[in-house]
């Protein structure tokens, strides 16, 4: 659920009914850059999973990605999916999951600071700006120099940078990342790792109706609370933070993910990436114990798709399936670094939220 306008905006909507899987399937799953990344599209690795399904409210709008050897460093590896919503959500999705990995990789490879000093105190601090600056630049760039008309559309996004024992999540919108952990215990259990951003949230709420923005549910859908302009009934837009989606900016929607780090243990086995077409019909916990349960972790994905697709079917009959995204990062234990390095860094960091400190931005 993302957005309906429900009065003309000067938008058209493409014609055609373009099946992604099928366009995807002509894509290369594996490409490697020139400086020596590995961009994979689909498919899996030892690393992860990937798995995307068109839903059946027409053009695939979500987008995925993982880049290895992300930013020149053998052990560092970013996931994202990505989840378009009004007219041109496709487009835009598809270009942010081009642009943002690839403007961040080059960000990092080209930094002065060494391998090694990215694993002290600084890793956190150096990569939460960065990527806050680039989920701004690429936000204004839609604004201002994009072929794609943004007014009304947009898309989500949630990112994971692995180094390491490091994760460093950034988190806009209302696609979702959540952990899979023993806990210490022999069954796996679901730990949230983000904030579903959406109009709901009191501190999302309260932002957009300071900015003159206003946030209610409409009767026939009294749990879905959306935003709207001060003056007109559009477009309903039922996240709180987004790129694109230019006729609310003003309104308290921001573009300024949230960005925080957690350090992994001993017991975490794997993050889950997706799109809501999967959280609205499957818990954590089940998303969790779908994956666990996979003896092939190359599959874990796909088989997550496939049962969110045939619960779509038996809990909302009558609705359309959503699209569906998922990356499956697997955490793959090794021996813990020496002391001075990202394992007593992150110590000191863990969960702390961009929450506070960027939405003034």
């Amino acid at each position: 659920m993302g957005v309906c306008c429900s009065k003309g905006t000067g938008i058209t909507v493409e014609n055609g009914t373009e099946d992604s899987n099928e366009h995807r399937d002509r894509e290369a799953e594996v490409r490697d850059t020139n400086d020596g990344a590995i961009i994979r599209s689909r498919g899996s690795s030892k690393h992860v999973s990937m798995a995307i399904k068109q839903g059946k409210k027409g053009i695939n709008q979500d987008a995925m990605t993982v880049w290895e050897n992300f930013g020149g460093e053998e052990d560092m590896i970013f996931c994202g999916v990505f989840d378009g919503h009004g007219p041109m959500g496709h487009k835009i999705s598809r270009h942010v999951c081009d642009s943002l990995p690839s403007r961040v990789h080059s960000r990092i490879k080209s930094s002065n600071i060494s391998s090694q000093s990215r694993q002290e105190e600084g890793l956190f601090c150096e990569l939460e700006e960065v990527l806050v600056t680039f989920f701004k630049r690429i936000d204004s760039e839609l604004g201002l120099d994009s072929p794609y008309d943004s007014f009304c559309s947009g898309t989500t996004a949630v990112t994971v940078l692995k180094q390491g024992d490091c994760l460093v999540i950034a988190n806009l919108g209302d696609s979702r990342a959540v952990l899979g952990t023993r806990g210490g215990k022999s069954s796996l259990k679901a730990v949230q790792l983000t904030v579903d951003l959406k109009p709901c949230v009191q501190r999302e709420a309260e932002r957009i109706v300071s900015c003159k923005g206003r946030v209610f549910a409409m009767e026939e859908e009294p749990d879905v609370y959306r935003v709207w302009m001060p003056d007109d009934d559009c477009p309903g837009l039922a996240m709180s933070r987004a790129f694109g989606d230019f006729c609310l900016k003003d309104y308290g929607l921001l573009c300024i993910p949230e960005v925080f780090c957690r350090k992994v243990s001993r017991d975490d086995e794997f993050v889950v990436l997706a799109t809501d077409g999967i959280w609205d019909v499957l818990s954590n916990e089940e998303v969790v114990k779908i994956v666990g349960a996979c003896k092939d972790r190359s599959i874990a994905a796909e088989t997550l798709v496939q049962r969110a697709a045939r619960s779509w079917r038996t809990k909302f009959p009558a609705s359309k399936a959503d699209d569906c995204a998922v990356v499956v990062l697997f955490l793959n234990h090794r021996p813990y670094p020496r002391e001075g390095n990202v394992s007593r860094a992150v110590s000191t960091l863990s969960w702390r939220s961009g929450k506070s400190n960027n939405e003034g931005h």
